[in-house]
């Protein structure tokens, strides 16, 4: 019996080595595979998407309604009321200047006009009661020369006489129309001059928000080429750019744009507003305005902001990561990889965005495009997908 245990104990043992033996044998085989075989690469299946070519440019954010006082002459500044930065109403006094003069000038103007426009109001009074005796005259003679009680000669007298009192009516009154419209012209530029100023020289704020800017300073000089102060609206604001005249056809008024602000690190999208039909004489660029949402806020004029135009809009066509396309001498492929082999594809591109383009001929949606790895890559060389699908 003992002599049996032993020979089962020592066949036992023998099956546990050889079984072992045998493991071990695969796990080397297993381990002695050359790890990784093929090109290491990473693929992405191509899909059908939409793609715009990008135009970025940059501009800057002005108030929506901006109200900008001029005062069209060089006048001293007397008094300062208010500082840059200020929140002021429509009608508070900003600063007072001395325009005596120009008031007075003002004055007279006005009155001189007033004066020219009751004399040429008077005088053509005047002419048309001794136009219409002169017409009714002319009309009794021809009544009397029918019964025989008034000669040839006297309708004839009456008609030149007639005649003359009309033109010489025509000529006076042209000569004090336009004595009347240089007094009227004068008005109307020191009416300019005057726009946003009192009787007593006050400057006068014409709408309310927030003074932006202010050039008057106590005993100093306002110029009549720059603005005395520039008003900000309360809270809308929009932003204005300057495009080249080859991006003005491609805009349209409602167009969706991509609008971002560095200095306050935000996001948004705006829509064309306005586009200008004429470029800036010296810079021989368009201004176009675009509108900022309501809900956008924090926004200060003068503020710096980019924006991206996308125009050339192809929708349903094949978008591949930019940098999936290679170049050699001229042409333009990729790889995509079939089972575990990668195939070279000659492709021809159309629109490009933001690190995307647009392949026109040569790849189809569904098919796997190698995105990390084609450049170590030869037509038909075995690959090895190291990190799955991307994205």
């Amino acid at each position: 019996m003992n002599h049996q245990r032993i020979l089962a104990l020592l066949l036992s043992l023998t099956l546990a080595l050889s079984l072992a033996a045998c493991g071990q044998q695969d796990d080397e085989t297993q381990d002695g595979e050359p790890e990784g075989s093929g090109v290491p690469v990473q693929v992405q299946t191509i899909a059908l998407d939409t793609i715009a070519t990008e135009n970025k440019v940059s501009g800057r954010i002005v108030a929506e309604d901006q109200a900008i006082v001029m005062v069209a002459v060089n006048a001293k500044c007397t008094a300062v009321y208010v500082d840059a930065g200020d929140t002021v109403q429509a009608g508070q006094t900003l600063c007072t200047l001395d325009l005596a003069s120009t008031l007075a000038s003002y004055n007279a103007a006005t009155i001189s006009y007033n004066a020219a426009v009751k004399s040429y109001e008077d005088q053509a009074a005047i002419f048309e009661t001794q136009i219409g005796l002169l017409e009714k005259n002319l009309e009794d003679l021809k009544a009397l020369f029918a019964i025989g009680a008034a000669s040839q000669l006297e309708i004839d007298q009456a008609e030149l006489t007639l005649l003359s009192t009309k033109a010489q009516r025509d000529s006076t009154m042209a000569q004090l129309e336009a004595g009347m419209q240089s007094y009227k012209s004068n008005v109307e530029q020191l009416s300019m001059v005057l726009e946003n100023v009192d009787s007593r020289g006050n400057v006068i704020a014409p709408a309310s928000g927030t003074l932006v800017s202010l050039s008057a300073v106590e005993n100093g000089y306002v110029s009549a080429s720059s603005p005395v102060a520039v008003i900000d609206g309360a809270d809308q604001m929009k932003i204005a750019v300057s495009v080249s005249e080859a991006l003005v056809p491609k805009l349209s008024v409602g167009d969706a744009v991509d609008v971002t602000v560095s200095a306050l690190g935000l996001t948004f999208v705006g829509a064309v507003r306005t586009v200008e039909k004429s470029a800036n004489m010296q810079t021989k660029l368009y201004t176009v305005t675009v509108s900022v949402p309501n809900d956008v806020t924090g926004l200060l004029s003068g503020m710096f902001a980019d924006v991206t135009f996308r125009t050339d809009t192809s929708a349903d066509t094949v978008v591949i990561p930019t940098e999936a396309i290679l170049t050699a001498g001229g042409t333009q492929y990729v790889y995509v990889v079939e089972g575990d082999t990668a195939r070279y594809v000659t492709v021809t591109t159309g629109l490009t965005g933001n690190g995307v383009t647009e392949v026109t001929a040569g790849l189809s949606a569904g098919q796997q495009l190698v995105i990390v790895g084609q450049a170590y890559l030869s037509d038909g060389e075995t690959v090895r997908i190291v990190t799955g699908e991307g994205t």
